[in-house]
């Protein structure tokens, strides 16, 4: 487990749900938990379904929320398994722009900045990995900001087009305009899933980390992280949300 908010909120929850199912559970930070999990160092890992198959299937063309799910499915090594993903909880790469523009181009989707592709000026937090296209638009050269302050201060300043953040960051300025994916999707899916090591579990323990997918979604996700990111413990944010949306009910 990784120390920024969202890891530590996932960490978190899904511990807390494995207790509930009688596990003793040590969290353990560790800079390749995938690393880990596939060494046999540790039992369970969650994440997101699109940064997992990267680092299985690097050359998958998978984009839509079940697609993707199946093809991490069928490139995992054996020994490893997923378990079941949350369908109304991502944190999928998405481009932000103003009220404005938006309302310029006529859509708040992003069909409708393919179609506005000539021109554009696109930035993104300095290290973070963004995609290079979105559908037939191949984007220009990113312009890199410190941080989400500096990127969208330049974004209502007009200094750039749209920004790059996604759908589960806390630190999107109200009044921004996140644009929508389309159908058939332009940008890979990151849904929250966990993966686990087979036949470590118990039956009780496995149903317990499936069931997250059907109680967490991404206004919870960008809650529980802002909380953290504020100083909250994040074991107590995880059994707080456990407490108020309780597994198997």
């Amino acid at each position: 487990m990784s120390q920024d908010p969202q890891s530590q909120v996932l960490g978190h929850l899904y511990a807390s749900a494995l207790r509930g199912a009688g596990a003793a559970v040590r969290l353990e930070a560790v800079a390749d938990p995938v690393g880990g999990l596939d060494a046999g160092e540790l039992t369970v890992v969650p994440g997101f379904t699109g940064r997992f198959l990267v680092m299985f299937a690097r050359d998958s063309t998978a984009r839509s929320d079940r697609a993707v799910y199946w093809a991490l499915a069928g490139a995992l090594p054996e020994g490893l398994a997923v378990g079941d993903y949350a369908m109304t909880a991502e944190d999928k790469p998405a481009l932000a722009v103003t009220k404005a523009t938006a309302t310029a181009w006529g859509g708040t989707d992003l069909p409708a900045l393919v179609r506005h592709c000539a021109g554009l000026t696109v930035g993104g937090v300095a290290g973070v990995r963004v995609p290079k296209t979105v559908g037939r638009c191949t984007l220009p050269k990113l312009r890199e900001f410190g941080d989400d302050a500096a990127l969208f201060a330049a974004l209502q300043a007009r200094q750039i087009t749209a920004a790059w953040t996604s759908t589960a960051d806390p630190d999107v300025p109200e009044g921004t305009v996140l644009l929508t994916d389309a159908r058939p999707a332009l940008v890979r899916a990151e849904n929250v899933v966990p993966l686990y090591r087979r036949n470590e579990l118990t039956e009780a323990q496995l149903l317990a980390i499936n069931q997250v997918a059907g109680v967490l979604d991404t206004e919870a996700l960008i809650d529980m992280r802002r909380k953290v990111a504020d100083g909250a413990d994040p074991q107590a944010v995880a059994d707080a949300f456990l407490d108020e949306h309780p597994l198997g009910r």
